[in-house]
């Protein structure tokens, strides 16, 4: 199978594979299988495929968003499919910055940077022949042939010459390059001469060494060798010191004599005494022996004399003849053959170039499997002539041990002898010696291949189908390798390596080791199509941990040709388009290789391609498209002006609308790396032939247009993204964003309490402004002077200004100080320059013209927005960017105003928070830590409190018209550090914060891509069994008698000081979660009585209440999620372990998406759709999409009220039904045109805010039908359905339940929407909570008078719970929230004395 085609069936099995079927469980259970009927499960409904077509497809739209009730004898609760919040992105964003491919990682290690070449050969040979040496006695017959001759066949020095020659032509075929020296018989000073001629012409490129020393004693017990005197009538002993001295390093050495061992413990101990002595060893010395100390050379017959150095230089000749002898051809098989076997070494279709491949396989991989992987790499993968020599090394031990011989070296390797690959070579050698003869007889006989290869790739491919990390490694990994030289089987091996290192990155690691490297690299030269779809995913997962140069071998092209084509699947283009970014990333000449090949023409094609294309096309490929076109053209102004001239912003900005987050991140990403850093200050330089100003400033315009449409996005990867584009722009135009900021500050304070022109954004028709208008956290009014900004310590602007640099109306109290990124050039311009001024206000100092004043107004809006955003990271980023324009947030306590909120569109004129002092700033560079510390806002001792605020902000203005006064001990203004000069530009860069989208999308192609995830059957089996469980709970909810819920079986006293605000109960779990005004969050579990976990939903201090908790994915490991009275909402994991808590997302339900008149926000979360309501005091409801973090509809409210109330169905997709603060209560459904589905004034009194409001359980046994069809409005049912066992019947309740804060609940049926049909007086003028069980038909109320009632649907009380004074009695306080458990009769109460009480039907022991 290719590889394209088995990520997509991997992909396929593993979204099948999340989706459980119950229905199957549910029929074996009941032992009956209908084979007539034929069911099938889709969009979470159950379809009769009997029906007729035009009824099924009828249904199958209606059922979709249909209730699907399962039961034996009544219906049944629809468990929702969908999971929201599981993706890469939500795994620990707020708590680790991830990491990219390293620039020195796993590649740097085993790519071999510094290849070493063997220059020159000595090849000394000591024969002496006819005179035997004195202490050897050779036994008769003896071996005699050196180098495959018999000396004695032939004059002395006839036969002396032509070994020398021999030995030299043997090792030329190992290293034809180098240059090769013989010296036959020599003496000490020959061989001086020799050594010394041979490092000179070396340099320092390796020396070989080769000695013969057949003709000579043994080496001395001291390790010499000898040589003759030039009379040849003695022996003279050479040192391994002198011999070291000439070599030099670096050297090899091949001693074929008897005891050799000995010359290697000498050198062994010259080599540990040099690194005594000079205390490190820089000595790059190998050796290969015959022999230990104490073992004599064989001399059978059956072996040659220098049976040592012919396993060396000719393994298969030596191979083949010791296997004949041993095998069953040694009867029948002419030995002499093998000197005749055809064929060429190199040529892999011969039978001798079979042989030398498959033998080169089998030792490199008995090498790899028992080496340590880097002396593996420094034997084998280094010099290609020190790695033959150590192949056929393992040839040498393996068969002179056969001979009681043990060859030895340095480095000392483990006995290999015994490996069973060896087996495997004696197989492939007599399937190929079997053919030898047949090959000779006939010339036109065709050479069978051996099945070596094919055999080994299937035992790689048993291993990849059972193997894992924790197993043995794949000992064929070698042969893979070679295998990749061969055509046949180059394809098959690749798709196998790829699926090897989609294992993980210990398996890249293994790879690496082995040497693929320079095979995979190489390919990238090969134009065979089928190769370019795996070899692109073995880059993928290569560059995935480890950043390579691939510009100066050309692989760039190779990945860009791939990412044009057409044939290949949009996940493996996104591939070649990481790839691509890799390269081009901090590389400047991957920058430039890429844009002389057209890539961002490229790029912006497939993105424009997209854009036309009606189908969506692959979300992974469009990330990667815009991460790769952002890394480009990152710091890169030749790169930024041919995107802009390409109108490349234009083609970007419809992906900030995309569903997936990442594709949105990685546009903003792509567009915040376009704009030029360095606009007032690196551009000076740069004539006006390389862009126009004004096509410039456009530019700029525009794509900070775009940015702000996402400062509000549901998703921190996006607004994360946004924060650190606008700190490229507020580097780039420092100066005037800090102009507008103090002009708009001026314009604020001398017009008091009114709202700035130029911050105003018109709204639209609907009443609420566009997506440009932003409002911080806490913002109560429109436009309120909340923040205080100065500036602090900039004498010179101030004075040329000759006006206050004070701030503008952001969302938090703040100062302003002078930031070193500000222009330098102000330090040493005219004073008195106040003509500076453009016609808009701002001061342009910087030679080219600003941008719109408006536009910098929004931008410091969104930076303020982004300052105090819900995401602790984005909040960090947020007050980074303003330190760069001068603005330094300081933290100051809220305090509640007595005042209430002002009609919509109309500022109050009180203020929500009272500055209780001015913090003394710290400079911008204390910030920053000079570089090497996080940025951090500190809240030093603050002035005494002021009683007027007002009085506050004059004071500040005096200040900054004085100038002296401004490094006064008590002044609270800025030190004078802020004065001094500050770094250069390059430095001034470094403090910007860093995007992490490149990053955390690295991630994705690290982890594997081709096998499902090994947990996902634990996760399948845990929710299958709480399916079973919320299902058997469902049927005794339903099947429940009368309950009173008077049984109080747990009470908890949480310690809250403002007592409880909301309380939530775990559905598989006896846990209770509360939490109180200070948005204090507690875990209880109610059964052992224990607290379970305590932490603050966020750190800022002007805590507004939690409105809501709820639960996400419920049957999963389930999230809480917290939404804040002020909008914003955020989402926690493992929030019931102590200390373990994670925020996995955050975001502002309603800031910046409306104008916002107050607080006292209102959500609900649908699991069904995976959609979050929530509004509040804004003229529109927003639905968000958590699986998308994406707004996705905004509803106009028709009425100038606000809603008070939300609930979501737990039946619908997309319906749910809102409370307003007048009484009414409206339906609503996103799926329709309209949204408003049904309106009633359910509570006609004169001020009756709605304060509950739910859905009643459909609990109709009856069978209802369904109109061919079906509206919204007017619900009406179709079919039922039969199964074994089980009715499954379609309906849509519409019956609300809704009450007021004067204490009547209301029974509403929206299909007569004019009318209620029931009405219970539960509480008079006091009612305080409502809850509705999502499955049994009961209701509860609470009241601030410490009651709690209980009724059926029916209206008729079954309970209530009171408080008595008596000892025994339970206690209770003012009743604030209410809380059903979604599967059982359980009720929770909170109270305002910071009690929560659990109360059952069934009476337990008390806890």
């Amino acid at each position: 199978m290719a590889l394209g085609d088995l990520m997509v069936a991997s992909r396929f099995s593993q979204s099948s594979a999340a989706v459980s079927n119950h229905l199957e469980e549910f029929s074996a259970a009941n032992g009956n299988h209908d084979a007539e009927r034929n069911f099938t499960i889709t969009n979470n409904t159950i379809i009769d495929n009997n029906i007729n077509n035009s009824n099924a497809r009828d249904l199958s739209e209606t059922a979709s968003s249909s209730y699907v009730a399962m039961t034996t004898t009544t219906s049944m609760s629809y468990l929702p499919q969908t999971v929201v919040l599981c993706e890469l992105r939500h795994d620990g964003f707020e708590e680790c910055v991830p990491s990219g491919p390293s620039d020195s990682g796993l590649v740097s290690k085993w790519r071999p940077r510094d290849r070493m070449k063997t220059g020159c050969v000595a090849l000394v040979v000591c024969l002496n022949i006819s005179v035997d040496p004195p202490d050897v006695i050779k036994i008769s017959p003896c071996a005699r042939m050196e180098c495959w001759i018999d000396p004695f066949s032939m004059a002395p020095q006839k036969a002396l010459e032509t070994i020398g020659r021999t030995l030299n032509q043997q090792y030329e075929r190992w290293q034809p390059k180098a240059r090769y020296k013989i010296s036959l018989d020599p003496t000490v000073d020959e061989v001086k001469k020799l050594c010394t001629t041979c490092r000179k012409s070396a340099k320092s490129e390796r020396v070989l060494f080769h000695y013969n020393g057949h003709g000579v004693p043994k080496p001395t017990t001291s390790g010499e060798i000898w040589l003759f005197n030039k009379s040849y009538t003695q022996y003279i002993p050479l040192t391994m010191s002198d011999l070291d001295s000439w070599l030099k390093t670096p050297s090899i050495y091949v001693f074929d004599c008897s005891a050799a061992g000995t010359v290697v413990n000498a050198f062994i101990e010259l080599l540990d005494y040099s690194t005594s002595s000079s205390g490190s060893s820089t000595r790059d010395c190998i050796l290969l022996a015959a022999c230990e100390a104490h073992e004599t050379l064989p001399q059978s017959v059956e072996f040659p004399a220098d049976v040592f150095t012919s396993c060396l230089t000719t393994p298969i000749k030596m191979a083949l003849r010791w296997f004949c002898t041993r095998s069953l051809l040694h009867e029948s098989f002419d030995y002499t053959l093998i000197d005749r076997i055809p064929g060429r070494q190199t040529d892999r279709k011969t039978l001798l170039g079979e042989l030398n491949w498959i033998f080169t396989a089998v030792t490199d991989t008995i090498a790899w499997n028992v080496l340590p992987h880097d002396l593996f790499q420094r034997l084998f993968r280094q010099d290609l002539l020190v790695a033959s020599l150590f192949r056929n090394f393992l040839l040498a031990e393996r068969i002179m041990r056969s001979a009681n011989c043990s060859p030895i070296s340095y480095p000392m390797l483990p006995p290999t002898h015994q490996h069973h690959m060896w087996d495997a070579w004696d197989m492939a050698a007599e399937i190929c010696l079997s053919q030898l003869p047949t090959l000779l007889e006939d010339p036109n006989a065709e050479f069978q291949p051996s099945p070596f290869f094919t055999e080994q790739l299937t035992a790689f491919e048993v291993w990849l189908d059972h193997g894992s990390e924790q197993k043995k490694p794949p000992e064929q990994l070698p042969i893979v390798l070679q295998v990749l030289l061969s055509q046949c089987h180059r394809f098959r091996a690749l798709v196998l390596l790829g699926r090897f290192l989609d294992m993980g990155p210990w398996a890249v690691d293994l790879a690496l080791s082995v040497g693929i490297f320079p095979y995979v690299l190489k390919l990238l030269q090969t134009t065979t199509p089928e190769l370019r779809q795996i070899l692109v995913f073995i880059w993928t997962k290569i560059l995935a941990l480890d950043k390579v140069d691939l510009v100066k071998d050309g692989g760039h092209t190779y990945f860009i040709r791939f990412l044009d084509s057409v044939e290949a699947y949009p996940e493996q283009r996104a591939m070649a388009a990481f790839v691509l970014a890799v390269i081009v990333d901090g590389h400047r000449r991957g920058q430039e290789a890429c844009i002389e090949a057209g890539l961002i023409h490229v790029c912006l094609k497939h993105l424009q391609d997209s854009s036309l294309n009606e189908a969506q096309m692959e979300p992974l490929f469009l990330q990667w498209i815009c991460l790769c076109l952002g890394k480009l053209w990152e710091d890169f102004l030749e790169a930024q002006i041919i995107g802009l001239q390409a109108d490349a912003p234009a083609i970007l900005e419809p992906l900030l609308s995309e569903p997936q987050p990442e594709v949105r991140a990685a546009a903003v990403f792509a567009l915040g790396t376009v704009l030029d850093v360095g606009f007032d200050t690196s551009r000076d330089g740069l004539g006006d032939e390389d862009c126009d100003d004004d096509e410039k400033i456009q530019a700029e315009a525009s794509i900070i247009k775009c940015l702000l449409k996402v400062v509000s996005d549901g998703s921190p990867l996006v607004r994360a993204e946004v924060a650190v584009a606008l700190s490229h722009f507020a580097f780039g135009h420092n100066k005037h964003l800090k102009s507008v900021a103090a002009a708009c500050g001026k314009h604020q304070s001398n017009s008091m309490l009114t709202s700035l022109p130029s911050f105003a954004v018109k709204g639209s028709g609907s009443g609420f402004t566009t997506p440009t208008h932003y409002m911080a956290t806490g913002s109560i009014v429109p436009s309120p002077i909340s923040p205080l900004l100065r500036v602090g310590n900039d004498r010179q602007a101030v004075a040329r200004d000759g006006r206050v640099s004070t701030s503008s109306p952001l969302a938090a109290p703040g100062i302003m100080h002078g930031s070193p990124l500000s222009d330098d050039s102000s330090q040493h311009s005219d004073s008195g320059a106040l003509h500076d001024f453009v016609s808009n206000g701002v001061v342009d100092r910087s030679g080219r013209r600003p941008l719109d004043n408006a536009l910098y107004t929004q931008c410091v809006l969104a930076m303020c927005t982004l300052g105090k955003d819900p995401s602790p990271r984005v909040a960090r980023l947020g007050r980074r960017v303003l330190s760069i324009i001068g603005i330094e947030q300081v933290v100051a306590k809220s305090v509640k105003s007595a005042g209430v909120s002002a009609r919509h569109g109309e500022p109050t004129p009180t203020t929500s928070t009272r500055l209780a002092g001015l913090a003394r700033s710290s400079s911008w560079f204390e910030l920053n830590g000079g570089g090497h510390l996080p940025l951090t806002f500190r809240t030093p001792p603050v002035s005494p409190p002021r009683p007027s605020y007002l009085m506050g902000m004059r004071r500040v203005y005096s200040l900054e018209f004085r100038p002296h006064l401004m490094n006064s001990p008590d002044s609270g203004l800025a030190d004078p550090l802020l004065s001094s000069t500050g770094p250069s530009g390059a430095s001034e860069r470094s403090f910007l914060p860093q995007s992490t989208i490149y990053n955390w999308s690295c991630g994705h192609f690290s982890k594997p891509l081709l096998i499902a995830a090994d947990d996902s059957d634990d996760i399948i089996a845990r929710r299958e069994k709480r399916e079973k469980l919320a299902l058997d709970h469902i049927v005794k909810c339903q099947h429940s008698s009368v309950s009173k819920l008077h049984n109080q079986i747990a009470s908890w006293d949480t310690k809250f000081e403002t007592g409880t605000r909301t309380a939530l109960l775990q559905p598989f779990s006896p846990v209770v979660i509360a939490s109180d005004e200070n948005e204090r969050i507690r875990v209880w579990n109610y059964e052992e009585a224990t607290l379970l976990n305590t932490f603050d939903n966020h750190d800022y201090p002007d805590c507004k209440g939690v409105s809501k908790l709820c639960l996400v994915n419920e049957l999963e490991e389930n999230l809480l999620l917290v939404a804040s009275n002020d909008g914003n909402v955020r989402i926690w994991k493992d929030y019931t372990s102590k200390g373990q808590q994670k925020l996995i997302t955050a975001f502002g339900s309603i800031q910046g998406h409306g104008h916002v008149r107050s607080v006292n926000a209102v959500v609900d979360w649908q699991q069904q759709s995976g959609y979050l309501f929530a509004s509040g005091e804004i003229s529109s409801i927003m639905a968000w999409d958590l699986d998308k973090e994406q707004l996705v509809s905004t509803i106009p409210l028709t009425s100038d009220s606000s809603i008070s109330a939300l609930a979501a169905s737990e039946v619908h997709r997309g319906q749910f039904a809102a409370g307003f603060v007048d009484g009414y209560v409206r339906l609503y459904d996103i799926r329709t045109p309209e949204m408003l589905v049904g309106e009633t004034q359910a509570h006609t009194r004169a001020v009756e805010r709605v304060v509950g409001i739910g859905f009643q359980p459909g609990l109709e046994p009856a069978k209802v039908t369904l109109s061919p069809s079906p509206s919204l409005s007017t619900p009406t049912l179709t079919q039922d359905f039969l199964y074994p066992g089980f009715i499954f019947v379609l309906y849509l309740p519409s019956q609300i339940v809704s009450a007021s804060q004067a204490g009547s609940i209301q029974f509403l049926d929206m299909r007569r929407a004019r009318e209620t049909y029931l009405t219970i007086e539960a509480h008079r003028g006091s009612l305080t909570a409502l809850a509705v069980h999502r499955h049994a038909p009961l209701i509860a109320s609470g009241s601030e008078k410490q009651v709690i009632k209980v009724f059926n649907l029916e209206g008729d009380p079954l309970g209530s719970i009171r408080y008595y004074p008596t000892l025994m009695a339970q206690k209770i306080g003012s009743v604030s929230c209410l809380a059903f458990h979604p599967y059982q009769l359980l009720l929770a109460a909170g109270a305002a004395d910071s009690c929560v009480s659990i109360y059952a039907d069934e009476i337990s022991p008390r806890r």
